[in-house]
């Protein structure tokens, strides 16, 4: 049984910084960088801070992040290794890969 405390993970675009940002209790606490390539989203890297390791946060951050590229109708370009191993675990969102 899962024994980590559940924690949610609010996803906010900052377009200036380049990075879809996770917070939990109004802390940051992960951020997904990206560059625009045309119509699609290059996923570059994904950073959890330290104080949140373990605890579920990066994929909560990765998942909420797909799923707000998916209502954009936009397709991604992955880079990051996290990410890829996340979407090779939850094929449910390989259609969004170019």
């Amino acid at each position: 049984m899962d024994q980590r405390p559940h924690l949610d993970v609010v996803i906010e675009d900052n377009p200036d910084e380049n990075r879809f940002e996770g917070y939990v209790d109004g802390a940051l606490a992960g951020f997904v960088l990206y560059e625009r390539d045309h119509d699609r989203l290059v996923l570059v890297h994904t950073e959890v801070d330290d104080a949140f390791e373990g605890q579920g946060v990066g994929s909560k951050l990765v998942a909420g992040v797909l799923d707000e590229i998916r209502s954009r109708g936009v397709a991604v370009v992955v880079q990051c290794p996290f990410i890829k191993r996340y979407i090779s675990r939850h094929p449910e969102y390989a259609d969004l890969v170019a």
